[in-house]
């Protein structure tokens, strides 16, 4: 875990955050029926290039593409492949991009065309949950209190709140200590402190909360092949506040009143 101590630190992260931003606005608009998600990750490579960024993911631990795309019952870590997508389906988009040395991470899950109201529901709460586990960050408070709000939304919905794959801390590498889970108890924890960044990212599934992983090591199925749903910010706590650094442009400027 690094303490960010600059402000040009926090500018560099900031501006791997609107490169993965602009990958998810990218990739959701090209992410039609009949569309792969090998081409979704030429389009997000394109982007991060456009961006002077480059992918977190690529090479990372042997990962073989810029970004994770996860179908349906895939929770995370993903492969892009040549199989097209079809009306109905969900898809989970896990962008990390590099700046300057400087790593930012999020995730976002959308439906392809029209999707069943249980699996909107699904999608809804889970960016609910991220944006409740987002308000309990401030200097003083604790890991607990993140996790604790994310899982009270989780629970309400009677949702599998997955356990084995937890956000992070974030900076010079893509992972780094704390570890942020979805579940907890407020109050508990480490706590948090000017210069820290860290990554929120609850994954909710319509049914168990066990996992399994596919053969290539990587990729994370629900156990029981139900739909599932993953959000995740990058959440930095500077000195003029926090930040949600991956969050899309307009909206930062609705959390922060600056473009």
């Amino acid at each position: 875990m690094i303490t960010i101590k600059k402000p040009e630190q926090f500018e560099r992260m900031a501006r791997a955050g609107l490169a993965v931003a602009a990958v998810h606005r990218a990739v959701r608009r090209a992410a039609k029926p009949g569309v792969t998600t090998h081409q979704l990750d030429t389009i997000a490579a394109e982007v991060l290039k456009e961006h002077g960024c480059v992918p977190s993911f690529l090479n990372y631990h042997g990962f073989p593409a810029t970004i994770c795309t996860s179908p349906n019952d895939v929770i995370v870590h993903g492969i892009p492949n040549d199989v097209p997508l079809e009306e109905g389906d969900v898809l989970s988009v896990d962008a990390g991009a590099i700046f300057e040395r400087y790593h930012a991470d999020a995730a976002i899950t959308f439906g392809v065309g029209v999707v069943a109201p249980e699996v909107r529901q699904l999608i809804d709460s889970t960016e609910e949950a991220m944006w409740a586990g987002i308000k309990a960050v401030e200097p003083g408070a604790r890991i607990g209190d993140i996790g604790a709000a994310v899982q009270a939304v989780g629970d309400r919905h009677g949702y599998g709140i997955v356990q084995e794959y937890v956000g992070h801390g974030i900076g010079l590498n893509m992972h780094e200590k704390p570890n942020v889970p979805n579940f907890g108890r407020a109050g508990s924890g480490m706590k948090l402190r000017e210069g820290m960044a860290i990554c929120i990212e609850p994954m909710f599934n319509l049914g168990t909360h066990e996992t399994f992983v596919e053969e290539d090591q990587w990729t994370v199925r629900t156990a029981d092949g139900s739909m599932s749903a993953h959000w995740e910010h990058t959440v930095a706590l500077t000195p003029d506040g926090v930040r949600v650094l991956t969050a899309q442009p307009e909206l930062q400027a609705d959390l922060w009143g600056t473009g």
